[in-house]
């Protein structure tokens, strides 16, 4: 009797074992993307066959039983991490849990809707062509004062922590709202001091940001653009043509690209054009908010090639500066196009 009573414990101790390992032990293969996503409106048979086909469970017996155990019967979409080792007791409580893992979205420099809708649709639910009918539609951007030229005014380069199945409106509504914190009075009255609003000092800055990396001549191109508008000059940026033109990679504009037809283009359209053509960085910003009072009418990029600029009051200094920069791309062409023909 004492020896049938110790078989049957050890195989009771052998049973308990082997279920402990099934629901406890790390017997969850881990996915090439580290991460298993629910869609919306899944239901449990379909996370259950999800997680089958990826071949993150071997069977789905023992995450059934878990499932009924932990009463997990309502499905939360989301992005779900799967460590090496899990076990099924806890992939199904941080399902049931709605543990989901955050998605930083990291924003540095934007131009087109396209280029971001297409980030947006690689790092969330949502696709890019959702986003895009978010951004077109302008019901959507009269809720945050905006339009469909003027949305990225709701954008600051920075991280952004989100959910995977965030809706494009959340996830635009949570850009807005920093960008609100980041005008602050402070900045807005600096603003006033140089008449402009805040809108205008992004179109502003996005202009600068495509012409310069350099943070020492950010401040004194704004202060050109500040005088212009002023007095009615057309800003003649060349930025606001590539911009028009779809064009971001010329280096080089020329006389036939300065009347391309679009009220982006500042050699044809006098004042700003109607929305920004990037997300500017907080750096370009600040040195527009707090740009200097200058009598500078004009700027040219050195002919040294060395990224900095000459800053001039008068038209003629300007045409000097101009014809040495342009006699040297014209020689860096040269260059160019002889290596190029080389055999």
């Amino acid at each position: 009797m004492k020896k049938l009573f110790g078989f049957i414990s050890f195989v009771l101790l052998i049973a308990l074992l082997f279920v402990g390992w099934k629901v406890f032990g790390p017997t969850l293969k881990q996915p090439e993307g580290k991460y298993f996503y629910v869609k919306t409106g899944s239901s449990y048979q379909t996370v259950a066959r999800e997680l089958l086909n990826q071949q993150i469970l071997s069977s789905t017996r023992w995450f059934n039983l878990v499932a009924r155990g932990l009463k997990y019967k309502t499905v939360k979409p989301g992005k779900f991490a799967v460590r090496r080792g899990m076990s099924v007791f806890e992939l199904v409580r941080a399902l049931k849990n709605d543990r989901q893992s955050p998605v930083d979205l990291v924003i540095i420099k934007f131009r087109t809707k396209e280029e971001f809708a297409r980030r947006i649709g690689k790092e969330f639910e949502t696709d890019s062509q959702q986003m895009i009918s978010f951004l077109n539609n302008t019901d959507s951007m009269r809720h945050y004062d905006l339009d469909t030229n003027t949305w990225t005014f709701a954008i600051i380069p920075n991280t952004y922590t989100y959910f995977w199945n965030s809706t494009p409106t959340k996830i635009f509504s949570k850009l807005y709202a920093s960008s609100k914190q980041f005008w602050s009075d402070d900045k807005k009255q600096k603003l006033r001091n140089n008449n402009l609003n805040p809108l205008q000092a992004y179109i502003v800055a996005s202009i600068i940001e495509e012409e310069t990396n350099l943070k020492t001549d950010k401040g004194k191109i704004a202060s050109v653009y500040i005088n212009r508008l002023a007095k009615g000059m057309p800003l003649q940026a060349d930025p606001t043509v590539k911009f028009a033109m779809r064009e971001f990679g010329l280096k080089r504009i020329y006389e036939k690209n300065l009347t391309e037809p679009s009220p982006y283009n500042t050699y044809v359209n006098k004042g700003l054009p109607p929305g920004p053509i990037c997300t500017p960085s907080v750096e370009t910003l600040d040195e527009v908010i707090s740009a200097p009072k200058t009598d500078y009418m004009y700027f040219v990029a050195n002919s040294d090639f060395s990224g900095r600029h000459i800053f001039t009051t008068n038209y003629e200094d300007h045409k000097k500066y101009a014809k040495l920069f342009s006699e040297a791309q014209d020689r860096q062409d040269s260059i160019r196009k002889a290596k190029e023909n080389k055999p």
